[in-house]
């Protein structure tokens, strides 16, 4: 068997403002298909809603956007239901070591969360720290409540290990976030 002389190089694929985060969001997606095979709880990635400006129509089968704006802003990415009760959270990915920039997330998200919470819902974010591979959950409240001080324009890193709990990774279940959400909010 021959073997080839020349060592293959891999590198990490590079992240954008498009794609970060979707290695989070890829997890997440993953468990909750896990979670509602299982019947463990239902809970769905919200669509970011679009107005459609213009389509071409090479032929009805290979219909393309062109031209789409936002309609609104989004609120947060998932809700669901878990054990009768309501949950909504944002997911977030970070690759700073130090800290989360508040920049990443929108005060129209901020103000959702409170909302939900008000209404008695299972409000929280999942934070990526991704050069410390390391997911967090991080109560909704909580974070807020920093934010809301004005204090900082980010959220440090060793905040986050100490309020935050880390999620940890499962063969068949990426990111198994509702056990830790289970021990949080006593579920």
């Amino acid at each position: 068997m021959k073997y080839p002389t020349s060592k293959k190089t891999y590198s990490k694929p590079k992240i954008t403002a498009s794609n970060r985060g979707m290695s989070l969001e890829d997890d997440i997606n993953k468990s909750n298909v896990h979670y509602l095979t299982n019947n463990v709880a239902v809970i769905y990635k919200k669509p970011t809603p679009i107005q459609i400006v213009s389509v071409d129509y090479p032929k009805r089968s290979a219909a393309k956007i062109t031209e789409a704006y936002f309609k609104i802003p989004s609120t947060t990415d998932y809700n669901g239901i878990y054990k009768e009760k309501y949950l909504d959270f944002e997911a977030k990915e970070c690759e700073s070591r130090t800290s989360f920039p508040f920049s990443s997330i929108h005060p129209h998200q901020i103000s959702h969360l409170e909302k939900v919470i008000n209404q008695g819902a299972i409000a929280f974010i999942i934070l990526r720290m991704s050069s410390y591979n390391k997911d967090y959950l991080i109560k909704a409240d909580e974070f807020i409540s920093y934010y809301k001080t004005g204090a900082r324009k980010s959220l440090p890193y060793s905040w986050i290990e100490t309020n935050g709990y880390e999620i940890k990774q499962k063969y068949g279940n990426p990111c198994d976030y509702l056990y830790v959400v289970d021990k949080v909010f006593n579920l």
